[in-house]
């Protein structure tokens, strides 16, 4: 039975159907699946952390390779499903809950223990979440090694985008702050089921140990980026006029002559440093 059967007998046997509300499309392309396992590099030290299991067609193949597997899941429909199919596993566990609202801190704190070393986020991620669960994974400080999701290509393209690359937005500075980003492969929107209107890609986002830079106030230099990209369009200067982090555009004009950057650049064209050096120029 190949995926694409096997999901249609889970889904006809328990009754259920894809939630559009829950972003749900479920995975029937065996290669991603095996991707996306490979990629993530797990074995039996590892604690792998599964956000929105769903049917639990990754769960199985996670389960094979680690130490425990620990898979959030919100939709109540799924919870029955997932613990039919691995009630034998002795490493899995079920939280039937919202990832936003999961205190992951506390889950890693009482579960690395013993022989487990490191802690993997694995994940399909539902296309119109896949921003607040990624920042919460980064910001939150979680002692995590890597993340390993799949979301629509053309946010995946930004998140591993080098800042100052014209596929660059203000998440692409954050996630280059915390982590080291790569493309795993693309995913094609015959790959789902029922088959969303987008393709998808695979990335892995591997946590940095020490920020790339030596900002002085962190959450100063993210204000900054966030509205250097609010007006994107506008020159660095005119953005950032009103934002209320400087006296007056003559004081952003006198910080950039400073640095040797351009006052007509836009924020788009600038790299995390120079963010930084603008940043702790005003705490000067």
């Amino acid at each position: 039975m190949n995926l694409k059967e096997e999901t249609k007998f889970i889904l006809n046997k328990y009754g259920v159907r894809a939630d559009k509300g829950l972003g749900q499309n479920f995975l029937i392309n065996e290669e991603a699946v095996e991707n996306i396992v490979e990629s993530s590099n797990i074995n039996d030290e590892d604690l792998v952390i599964e956000i929105g299991p769903g049917l639990g067609t990754l769960t199985s193949r996670l389960l094979e390779k680690a130490g425990k597997v620990i898979a959030v899941e919100l939709d109540s429909r799924m919870i029955e499903i997932l613990e039919d199919r691995f009630k034998l596993y002795s490493n899995f566990e079920l939280i039937n809950d919202d990832i936003l609202k999961v205190d992951l801190r506390d889950i890693i704190k009482r579960n690395v223990i013993n022989k487990i070393k490191q802690v993997k986020i694995v994940a399909n991620l539902p296309y119109y979440i896949t921003t607040p669960i990624i920042m919460k994974l980064l910001e939150e400080n979680l002692d995590i090694y890597s993340i390993t999701v799949m979301i629509q290509k053309e946010v995946a393209d930004r998140l591993v985008a080098i800042p100052g690359n014209k596929n660059a937005g203000a998440i692409t500075y954050s996630v280059y702050y915390y982590a080291e980003a790569k493309k795993v492969m693309d995913v094609y929107k015959d790959s789902f089921m029922p088959e969303p209107n987008v393709n998808s890609e695979v990335i892995q986002l591997k946590i940095r140990k020490n920020s790339p830079v030596q900002e002085k106030d962190k959450k100063l230099l993210f204000k900054i980026i966030k509205y250097a990209f609010m007006q994107r369009r506008k020159t660095l200067v005119n953005a950032l006029e009103n934002s209320g982090i400087f006296k007056n555009k003559e004081e952003i004009i006198n910080i950039l002559k400073k640095l040797s950057i351009n006052e007509k650049v836009r924020g788009e064209a600038l790299s995390l440093e120079q963010f930084s050096q603008i940043s702790n120029s005003v705490l000067k």
